[in-house]
């Protein structure tokens, strides 16, 4: 079946799980970080003290993703999302309009937790677990909605920010996504509910993934691209530095980055349904290995270029994989559960990465050394998933 065929038969579920992927834009570090600067003033902190906050906040919502990300495995997909959005409107109106500092980073802690979290949890986990043949394109077309946000808010936010202030480009925003939800809770055709939360049996018995040691086996080779693409996204003066480029260079290949996406996602969709999850997830990472190899041993603008366009291919096809490999393994009865539990560590760990890469840095590391132990870290996750997706599980039954 073609996308075309996919997008013709289940435009409607599809277009929840776009639309949730789409919100999540509102909670990620790329729409936040364009307001860093007037969210520090209203809370009356410095650029350190809102750089050591978002990050505490960032931990507090990978907590609670542990805590209430499962319950889309009993709870009904329309309630979930009615919820989740109004928590984050909740965020957004204590984010702007509360004069206290403490009550405007509840405000950014529930943006966080609702958007990059519960949003991306609900479109990704709908399309994974609704689709069963069709699972990888699906989740590829659904993928698309975080790269159309990526796309447009940038450039928009920076043209209306021209004609209003931040708060009410914010209301506006938060508006027009409470709109388009309104439309979809009413006229979209909803899934009901995996099982009843009453069924406890089943909950109980669900899977406990940091109690596997194949989740924990599996772990790296799914946190290495979040990790090491954060690194050089928070660290892009000393890599350009580095490699004897600019930062032009490096905002040219940010576009080239958001670009390789598109083909990354379709590709990736595509691929999983024809080769399968396993296959794909030793393969996905190679491009970026190749560019990680290109900027230790050539550097220049070249390998800049090579960095985003190589991880941003990766990035593009990881989700549709993930996903579903964690079904593969894990069962799409509990994919809630076992997802939410990966968001966690992936939130976890891409707070961490940073202050880790920074006292390196700090030490005397070089860049390209740095990039030598990210390729390390790279082959070393790759190996240790090797047992996981070589079991009898991961290439057995259908998912």
């Amino acid at each position: 079946m073609s996308y075309r065929t996919l997008l013709r038969d289940h435009r409607g579920l599809l277009g929840i799980a776009f639309l949730a992927m789409f919100s999540s834009s509102l909670g990620q570090s790329f729409f936040i970080g364009l307001f860093q600067v007037p969210i520090s003033e209203r809370l009356g902190l410095s650029t350190g003290e809102f750089g050591t906050a978002y990050s505490l906040v960032t931990l507090a919502s990978g907590f609670a993703m542990l805590r209430f990300g499962p319950s889309i495995d009993w709870v009904a997909p329309r309630r979930f999302a009615l919820t989740i959005l109004a928590a984050l409107l909740t965020g957004i109106l204590l984010l702007t309009l509360s004069p206290w500092w403490l009550v405007g980073l509840l405000g950014l802690g529930l943006v966080r937790l609702c958007g990059q979290g519960m949003m991306s949890h609900l479109g990704n986990t709908l399309a994974g677990r609704e689709f069963t043949a069709l699972r990888g394109r699906a989740l590829g077309l659904v993928g698309l909605g975080l790269m159309l946000g990526e796309t447009l808010l940038p450039p928009m936010v920076a043209a209306l920010l021209v004609w209003f202030g931040w708060r009410e480009l914010w209301w506006s925003l938060g508006a027009v996504i409470a709109l388009a939800w309104m439309l979809m809770l009413i006229g979209a055709p909803w899934p009901p509910s995996p099982r009843s939360r009453r069924d406890q049996q089943a909950i109980d018995d669900g899977p406990r993934p940091f109690r596997e040691a194949r989740f924990w086996r599996l772990l790296p080779l799914l946190m290495v691209l979040p990790v090491t693409m954060t690194g050089l996204f928070i660290y892009q003066a000393q890599l350009t530095e580095a490699m004897d480029s600019s930062l032009a260079i490096y905002s040219l290949a940010l576009t080239g980055m958001g670009l390789a996406k598109l083909p990354g996602a379709l590709l990736g969709g595509h691929w999983v349904d024809r080769l399968g999850p396993v296959r794909l997830a030793r393969l996905y990472l190679l491009p970026f290995a190749l560019a990680l190899l290109l900027a230790i041993t050539l550097g220049g603008h070249l390998a800049v270029l090579a960095l985003m366009t190589g991880g941003g291919l990766a990035m593009g096809a990881q989700e549709s994989i993930a996903t579903s490999l964690l079904v593969r393994l894990w069962g799409a009865e509990h994919l809630g559960a076992v997802r939410a539990t990966l968001s966690a560590a992936m939130v976890f760990s891409t707070g961490i990465a940073p202050a880790i890469l920074g006292m390196a840095l700090d030490l005397g590391a070089s860049f390209s050394l740095v990039l030598v132990g990210m390729l390390a870290l790279l082959v070393g996750s790759w190996l240790l998933a090797q047992p996981v997706l070589g079991s009898p599980e991961a290439r057995g039954a259908g998912c």
